[in-house]
Formats: C-alpha cells, structure tokens, sequence
C-alpha cells in the first residue's frame, strides 16, 4: 500500500469521557468498508473486556482507512482512537505525538467539559490542527447552537469549520471525512532522510513475540532491515512491517508519514520502550526523536500475590503489563505478612483498579492490594529531604521538621444550581478555592487548589452523585505544601500490622482507625482470650474495639453449696485467660487484610 504521502492523514480522537468516541470510530470504519456488517461490533476498537464491560477506552488503538473522497482520490486515514478518562491522559499524550491532527468530539447535549478543555491543550501543544466534531445530534436534549457557542467561547476555535454529526445514528459521517480531508493537513515526505520512527506502542504476544506500533518521522523502513532501538542500544532484523486494519496487514515497506507495526524477533519485554526511537543499524540518525516526558505516578500502592508460590507469575506479569502501560512504575517490595511483592506507582485510582484487574484476568493471577497512599516529601532536622511513599519508611516523628503534600489543581465544570454542593464537598476535602468563572447562562467553572490524597479515593464518585451526573472533573499537579501527615498504625493484642499502617492527614486519621478496627473485629476468628484492636498514632491510641473472648460455662457442674465455690472457678478462669493474652498468637487471617484494604469505606 504505497499511497502518495499528499494523500495521508494522521489523525487521533479525542474528548471528554463519554463524549462518543469510540462509537464516532466505528462509524468511520463501517463507512470505510473495513468491516462487513456481519462481523461487526460495538466498541470494535476496545480490544479488552475490562473495556467492553465498562464501556470506556483504556489503550490506545490505531486502524488504518482508506477512504474515497469526493474528489475521486482515494485517502489513506490512520486514525487513533483514545481513552476519556482523566488516569489515561498519558495515553493521548503518546497517541498525539503520532498525529497530524485531531477530532476534538463534544456531546451536543452535556457541551464542552473540563477534559474537554485539557485535551485541547494536549493538542495545541503538540501544535496540531483542531477540527471541532459536535456529537449526539440525535438526542432531544441536544444544543447545537449553544455547543457551538462554547467552542467558539471557550475554545477558540472556529465555528465555521465544525462538524455535526451522530454516531450512533451514522448521520453526518462523510461531512467528518471530508473535513478530515481539507482541514488536517498530509505528513511531510521525508523518504529521504535516515530512519527515525517513534515507538507509540507495543504488545506482547507469547506467539510473535512483540509488536510494536510506531510511526514513521524520517526515511523508509523495509523487510529485511537491521534496525537498533536507540535508547536500548538493541540491534533487529525486520521479519513483518505493516499497516493496522483491524488485523494486521503486511507489506514490503513504511515511509515516512505512515503508521504501522513491525515484528523483528523482540523477544524480551525490556527490549522495545514506549517513546523509543526506531533507526537503522548502519545509516543511523544522528540523534533520536524527543520521545515522551517521563510520568510521574500520582498513587502509589503494593501488589502482592494471595500465594507465595505465584511470586514468579507476578514478576512475569508486570514484566508483560509494564511493556504498553508506560505509565506504570513498580519495584520488589516485601512484607512480613503477606510475603514478597511489588510496589506500584499509577496514575489514579482507575488506573490502578485497571491493572489490577488485568493482572488477574489476563494472566490468572489472585492477588492483594495495600491501601492507596501518595508521594509526601519529608524534610528532617538535619536538612535531609525524602520522598516517603510507603507508610513503613515514614521517619521517626522527633526527627521530622517539615512534611509537604502533593497538590493538585482541579477544575470542576457543573450547572449552576450545584455550586454549593461542590463547595461543601472541595472544602470537606481540605480545598481552596482559587477560581470561579461562569460558562455561559447556566455553567459555572470551579477551580480549587486541592491536595491529591483527598480526591483519589471516592471524590470524582460523590462529584457526579451530588450533580447527578452533571459535573465533570480534570485536575493538573500544582506543588507541594507543608500538611500535617501522621503515620496511622493498626495493633491487635499490642502488635503492629505492619501492612495495614498508613500516612494520612491528622483530621482523618480516627475515621479511618475505626473503619479499620471495625472491619478487622468483624474478620479476625474469636479465641479463649480478649483480643483488643486499636490505632494508634505513635503512643496515643485513637480508636478502639474488642473481640470477645470464647467462654467456657465452668460453673455447670455447681449445684448447690456455698458460692465460693463457683468465684474459685471463675477465679481459675480468669487467671488462665491472663496466661494465654500473655503467651498466645493471634492469627491474623488474609481476608481480615483483604477486608481493610479493598474496602470502599475510605
């Protein structure tokens, strides 16, 4: 498929979630015949149950098009469908270093929304070409006039150029093709230049070994050519190179502006990194493409297998997992309770929630999950600064000086009649308002400086049920600021669960010490003896419950006589009860830890 490089496009989708655009790529694909309607699907694009299930998109996928314009020329489209969510926004970043521009979707109906805007941002950095595509034109609640006079408000782009369509209903659908055709401008022709391509993704497969999706800046790449990733220094030959139709479709060669995958043998999942730079062995480039900037995790969290023996199984998962999921960072961590691990760094809670459950369906894994927790900078009275992630490495508190929290910006898009609501749930989360802005008649934009750990639990869930559905969120990172963070610790019967310990804000510190305490008086098996579960910050217990110790009726035999004889028993009793608290262990179940960690009672 040698297509003239005047007749390419590059183009990605994006939106706020559920904006509609996975269904705005199957509509394109239908059209472009790439599919019969017998084999057809929703979501063709969602490759992933997990995305299936939920209905959002997770990875990145690319298809390449051909399409018939009106002008008689046949078009190559290689378009990029991206996820929504605000934990995947890595994702859109990888996939718009790919692109010569993009279809920023907005719902006729919601208008635009905060993800909305800091998708256009993404764009405009990337400095590519905006065609505004109005959705859902379809629904009675649809605005299309109002829609337009967001665009034109908010966004700054040009009504003129705007496309309505509906992609459920497949009305409007050419008028986005041809628009793709005269807005997005075709990829430079640098045939002639020596090989760089962009590594945008990749995927392991135990049959091919690894695949990777790329795009190709400068040069020609064929069958047969001995490339060398550059950061890895790791030398291939080309077996297959080809275009993305759904399935793969080989071909002899990739030029510059096309985009594609290739299998050479990369066998190890080390060997082909996201944002890496594809050139040939012997007329090498002389200095790679910019690649990506390096994520930053914003929750951190330790993954352990429910058995010891699946060690090795989980190694090997996050191995494969970590390939195309540049976002998350892990190392080897070990606990005394629940045995060899990882600690994971993740983009948010969804995020996390996503791996997890891949790691247990894809690779039938069983695993436990410690309680989320973020990144506090540590500044001790000798002037020595940490980053302390895991409540077991929180210094002593008499050496601390200063603690500093991460801080993010968020902005909450909402109608009019919710602002006190959502003032009430920013300020419970300890925000600070910095701006509010009015969007219109009935919209209103609230800006709050917010720290992290209070918004990745249930914040974005209790936002969309006191706006009944109707707000939306994005959030930036701000900074650090100085907080007051004390290290929770869980005792049962005086000993420390060292898994369960967590760093968290001093005004919740008590709330999450009974959660826990309670969840564990409900798990833990009764013994012969009082089993006291406390928290404590440091010396000062905060909460408290007790597990009733299993009594013996040791007064059934005394009929009668004096009652000195049953105080004797009962004396007996107690004395033994004392000498077991004393000497006995109590064995803490793993569904007791599974109980506090995964519980949604945060």
């Amino acid at each position: 498929m040698n297509v003239d490089r005047k007749l390419i496009r590059n183009i990605s989708i994006i939106a706020h979630i559920d904006h509609g655009k996975s269904t705005l790529a199957d509509r394109l694909i239908q059209r472009a015949g790439l599919i019969s309607e017998r084999d057809f699907r929703d979501q063709i694009l969602d490759t992933m149950d997990i995305e299936r299930e939920r209905g959002i998109t997770i990875k990145s996928n690319t298809v390449t098009m051909l399409y018939e314009a009106g002008d008689g020329q046949t078009y190559q489209i290689n378009l990029i469908d991206t996820p929504g969510h605000v934990d995947f926004s890595y994702e859109v970043s990888r996939s718009l270093a790919s692109c010569d521009g993009v279809l920023l979707v907005v719902d006729a109906s919601q208008g635009v929304e905060a993800q909305t805007i800091g998708n256009l941002y993404k764009a405009m950095e990337h400095d590519l070409t905006v065609v505004p595509v109005i959705n859902k034109i379809d629904l009675q609640s649809a605005n299309i006039d109002g829609t337009l006079d967001e665009i034109d408000e908010e966004l700054g782009l040009p009504i003129e150029e705007a496309v309505c369509c509906s992609a459920k209903t497949g009305e409007g659908i050419d008028e986005v093709f041809e628009a793709i055709i005269q807005l997005i401008p075709p990829p430079e022709d640098r045939s002639d230049q020596p090989l760089r391509a962009l590594i945008f993704d990749a995927l392991y497969t135990p049959y091919r070994g690894t695949i990777v999706n790329f795009r190709v800046v400068d040069g020609t790449l064929r069958v047969g050519d001995r490339i060398r990733l550059m950061h890895t220094g790791k030398v291939h030959e080309v077996d297959e190179v080809g275009h993305m139709q759904l399935d793969l479709v080989p071909c002899d060669e990739l030029r510059a502006g096309d985009v594609g995958y290739l299998l050479g043998g990369i066998k190890t999942v080390a060997d082909a990194r996201v944002g890496d730079t594809i050139t040939r062995d012997e007329n090498r480039a002389e200095r790679p493409l910019p690649g990506f900037e390096h994520v930053t995790p914003m929750v951190y969290s330790s993954i352990y297998p429910m058995s010891s023996g699946e060690y090795e199984d989980l190694s090997v998962a996050m191995d494969k997992l970590s390939l195309n999921d540049a976002a998350l960072v892990y190392e080897r961590d070990s606990s005394s309770a629940l045995g060899l691990g990882f600690r994971c760094g993740f983009l948010g809670l969804l995020h996390l929630d996503v791996v997890q459950q891949r790691l247990e369906r894809e690779y039938g894994l069983s695993l436990v999950l410690t309680a989320p927790s973020v990144a506090y900078r540590v500044t001790l009275r000798d002037g020595e600064e940490l980053e302390v992630d895991n409540p077991s490495h929180y210094p002593d508190p008499g050496k601390i000086e200063t603690v500093e929290e991460p801080f993010v910006r968020t902005s909450i898009m909402t109608p009019a009649r919710y602002i006190g609501p959502v003032m009430e749930l920013c300020l419970a989360a300890r925000g600070v308002n910095s701006h509010t802005g009015y969007l219109g008649h009935n919209r209103v934009d609230i800006q709050f400086d917010m720290p992290l750990a209070e918004i990745i639990y249930h914040f974005y869930d209790n936002l969309k049920r006191i706006t009944q559905g109707y707000g939306s969120l994005d959030y930036t990172p701000l900074d650090y600021r100085e907080t007051d963070v004390v290290k929770l610790d869980i005792l049962v019967n005086g000993e420390v669960l060292t898994p369960l310990s967590q760093l968290v804000h001093r005004s919740k510190a008590r709330q999450y010490g009974l959660h826990a305490c309670k969840q564990l008086e409900e798990t833990i098996p009764r013994q012969q003896f009082k089993i006291a579960l406390q928290a404590a910050i440091g010396g000062d217990i905060i909460a408290r419950r007790t597990i009733r110790a299993y009594r013996k009726d040791v007064t059934a035999k005394c009929y009668g006589g004096d009652v000195t004889r049953k105080r004797k028993l009962l004396e007996q009793q107690r004395e033994g009860k004392k000498r077991m608290k004393m000497a006995g262990n109590v064995p803490v179940p793993q569904e007791a830890f599974i109980a506090v960690l995964q519980s949604d009672q945060k």
